[in-house]
């Protein structure tokens, strides 16, 4: 019979993702209701060190899937060793990150496990024993609450989200059997950024400009989130010109964010802009047509142009520290 909660927490080159200790502060927090236990599981190469870690944010076991094969994310052999996982310890509900691994590996899994999966989830709850996800849908238009389905309940939670709760237990650290099976892909390079600004998803501050901007200078907006200690975002029209990459992309064909702060500057607030930055605890938006869409969805508007409003802001901000 299914029991207990598992989470995969997500690791890059030896560091958990911050959603790995979103998704455990949760999964605790289902498993004390549920009156079962959680386990975290950590996948890769050289990462048995770090693995203790998850025992802070209330893992009662942590298994470790240490490997070689399992260096570079690629989905055939995560898929496989996580699907091993879950079949022998046979969880109630299983828990992701939302993060683009997050949501690769989540759906080849459940499609394996012919299981539900809520994705982008935006809070959880128990009907008894069953899971019941809210998640946005439809551009983020409605906020709906989804039953799931089948054995194991999977959910992907939206990182920046759900809140990091430190409950230190005295966890089990166990190295499980590795089987990467069949591996159809193989990474033949990496080309990372060297930068060392904050991943939109898990910034807290996010300062993005749009076709106002003007062009590819956004440092007027870039100071300004240096002061925050947040991060630059761009509206697909930003990017769409050449003046932004598109890692810095916000909107449904780019990131999805949910930091603390959003300054929207000289962005109008198409729906898929709207989509991906929807759920973000304070939206200020800057714009000099009292008319844009943004404008319905901030909690605090400002008609003006960004170029006399950001330097004002960024001078008084500065002050303030000063």
């Amino acid at each position: 019979m299914a029991q207990g909660v598992l989470v995969f927490a997500e690791q890059i080159d030896g560091s958990f993702r911050k959603v790995a200790y979103e998704s455990l502060s949760e999964g605790r927090r289902l498993a004390d209701a549920l009156g079962e236990t959680l386990t975290g599981v950590v996948l890769g190469s050289g990462i048995e060190e770090i693995a203790g870690e998850l025992a802070k944010y209330g893992a009662d076991t942590i298994l470790v899937g240490d490997d070689p094969g399992l260096a570079d994310y690629t989905t055939d052999a995560y898929t496989n060793v996580l699907f091993d996982i879950v079949k022998d310890n046979d969880p109630r509900i299983l828990l992701l990150g939302a993060s683009s691994r997050g949501k690769d590996l989540s759906a080849r899994l459940t499609a394996r496990l012919g299981s539900g999966l809520a994705m982008e989830c935006t809070s959880l709850r128990l009907d008894g024993d069953n899971l019941i996800a809210t998640r946005p849908m439809f551009g983020g238009k409605i906020l709906a609450e989804v039953a799931l389905g089948g054995t194991p309940q999977v959910a992907a939670i939206r990182p920046n989200v759900m809140e990091i709760i430190e409950v230190a237990k005295a966890a089990d650290v166990e190295r499980v059997a590795v089987n990467t099976g069949v591996v159809k892909t193989r990474v033949v390079e990496k080309r990372i950024e060297t930068a060392s600004k904050v991943d939109l998803t898990e910034a807290d501050v996010i300062v993005s400009g749009g076709r106002g901007m003007g062009g590819p200078d956004f440092s007027v907006l870039e100071e300004l989130a240096e002061v925050l200690g947040g991060t630059i975002g761009a509206s697909r029209s930003a990017v769409d010109e050449g003046w932004r990459p598109h890692s810095d992309q916000v909107g449904q064909t780019g990131k999805v964010v949910s930091p603390n702060l959003y300054i929207a500057c000289g962005i109008s607030g198409a729906i898929q802009h709207l989509a991906g930055m929807g759920t973000s605890k304070c939206i200020v938006a800057i714009n000099k047509d009292p008319e844009a869409p943004i404008f319905k969805r901030a909690d605090y508007g400002i008609v003006e142009d960004l170029f006399k409003v950001v330097p004002a802001i960024t001078a008084e901000l500065k002050k303030q520290k000063d």
